[in-house]
């Protein structure tokens, strides 16, 4: 790489994370955001572009996505302490590479028109997502050996927009804890602290992006599991509205609505581009969100806002006081910025409807992961056998075996409810405001799955008191970097919006990442 086209690789970084200098620089114009203390090297460069930076250097060949996916795989072993790959497919994404490579100035520049995205590497959860040829674990020794046989809606377009995909990151067994932490891969290590968790479930991608492998990973949602990983490693997450990413072809509703597809990113801008790349129905997608663009809402201010102030949760669980200061500190910001932040109204939900929504929830849960252990079993001819599952997850299929027609039923509709309620609560305000999680990440081993049941329910209910809800409702949420505390690990703060109405919370997500940027806040690897 020369000199010219590393000083021009160092500009373009420089500015990535905020929206308004990214589109100055789309125009023409110069960034004023350069780094105090940029590091040096080829790959370092590349490292602190985002994805969307990343793909027009591509697109304009001062980088190729050969010289990207180097940078990555280089990093991947620099960093592979945090242990976040679940599978290598390297290989293929290099040969891929070096075709993409070898195109000439007009091709690639009409491929990358198509394919915006065109030889960033990004990396798929090992958690119910397929891309053909390779396996899908699902964290669990039962799943070991399931190569797909196709690739999933998601993936279909994640290759449509040009992401080279080249591994799959950790998950807790079958994604049910919020840690990332299994018996099949061992110990996920967040970048900021080794002995801390990475938050789950999609912990792995979380680890990748914030150890600056690559900009941007998949995840999914399906109790707090984009957001409480981006909380735990200092990232922006958002979780769609129910169905506006498909999660097909082979579950068109997945764990029956309460799970979502997205990424963990650093910038606003590459979450909001790959909300436009992946949205939209797909062949079987009867409810979903309107679709619309959402990159158009990053590049002016959003309008005066009225926003929720949500200090504590629906399971009474006691908020940890580095919480309460990142959500306090967020409310000033939100202030600052011209906002209006109000005290929420007591009680958010009746009471009945939480306890329905929470006893419903995880018979829905289980019962997703029953029918995938059924196909597993009926794939290999034989019943799964308990040492092939960690102990929280066998004691939720034996009771999922026992759940009846007529609760799953009650559980949806509980659901309904929910959602119900919050559009009423959404017709008030604009924007509802709260903690990621009740409780900063913690250690290594207090989410396991392997672990007694009431030790783990404790420490479960701290992480997801608070995410929960919006996947329960089906309405967008999203957590974002504001806070450190003292002892070096990120906080997350997290803005829910009204079904479908992702655009208002990338808006507000851009607008604080202009004002309290983060991208040049990274753990010392």
């Amino acid at each position: 790489m020369s000199i010219d086209r590393r000083a021009f690789i160092g500009a373009a970084a420089a500015g990535a994370m905020s929206a308004s200098a990214a589109l100055a620089r789309a125009a023409g114009a110069p960034s004023s955001a350069a780094s105090s203390a940029a590091p040096s090297g080829p790959s370092s460069e590349i490292r602190r572009l985002d994805a969307t930076a990343l793909a027009a250097e591509i697109r304009r060949g001062r980088i190729t996505p050969l010289e990207a996916l180097d940078a990555a795989l280089e990093r991947v072993e620099a960093t592979s302490a945090i242990n976040a790959i679940a599978e290598r497919d390297f290989e293929q994404a290099r040969e891929l590479a070096k075709s993409w490579s070898a195109l000439g100035r007009a091709e690639r520049e009409s491929r990358a028109r198509k394919a915006p995205l065109l030889g960033v590497p990004f990396a798929l959860k090992d958690l119910a997502v397929a891309m053909k040829g390779t396996v899908t674990t699902n964290g669990c020794a039962f799943f070991r050996d399931a190569v797909q046989d196709h690739d999933s809606t998601v993936v279909q377009r994640h290759r449509a927009a040009g992401l080279n995909i080249f591994a799959k990151t950790t998950t807790p067994e079958f994604g049910q804890t919020a840690t990332t932490e299994s018996r099949l891969f061992g110990l996920t290590r967040n970048p900021w602290n080794l002995e801390y968790s990475t938050g789950g479930s999609s912990g792995g991608s979380a680890a990748l992006v914030a150890a600056g492998v690559i900009a941007v990973a998949h995840g999914t949602d399906g109790g707090g599991s984009i957001r409480i990983p981006a909380s735990a490693c200092g990232l922006f997450g958002l979780k769609p509205s129910r169905s506006r990413v498909p999660p097909g072809p082979d579950v068109l509703d997945a764990s029956m609505g309460l799970s979502a597809h997205h990424v963990l990113s650093r910038s606003v801008r590459d979450s909001a581009l790959l909300l436009e790349l992946t949205q939209g129905p797909e062949p079987g997608t009867r409810i979903g969100p309107p679709i619309g663009p959402v990159l158009p809402a990053l590049a002016r201010p959003p309008r005066r806002l009225r926003i929720a102030l949500l200090e504590d949760n629906l399971f009474r669980v006691p908020v940890h006081a580095d919480c309460l200061e990142a959500v306090r500190k967020a409310a000033r910001l939100c202030e600052s910025l011209g906002h209006v932040v109000e005290s929420a109204p007591q009680p958010l939900l009746p009471a009945d409807l939480v306890a329905s929504m929470y006893g419903g929830m995880g018979q829905m849960m289980g019962t997703g992961m029953l029918v995938a252990v059924m196909a597993r079993e009926k794939a290999l001819g034989r019943s799964a056998r308990e040492d092939e599952f960690e102990p929280i997850d066998w004691r939720t299929l034996q009771a999922a075996r026992a759940t009846t027609g007529a609760q799953i039923a009650s559980a949806r509709m509980a659901c309904d409810q929910a959602g119900r309620a919050f559009d009423l609560f959404f017709g008030s305000y604009d924007l509802l405001l709260s903690p990621t999680t009740a409780a900063p990440t913690p250690r290594l081993g207090v989410l396991s799955l392997d672990q007694p049941w009431d030790d783990y329910v404790k420490a479960a209910m701290a992480a997801s008191a608070f995410t929960s809800m919006f996947n329960i409702s089906g309405t967008p949420a999203m957590s974002v970097p504001l806070h450190w505390n003292a002892a070096g690990l990120p906080v997350g703060v997290q803005f829910a919006a009204a079904f479908g109405a992702e655009a208002r919370l990338l808006a507000l997500a851009a607008q604080l990442e202009q004002a309290a940027p983060w991208n040049e806040r990274r753990p010392n690897l």
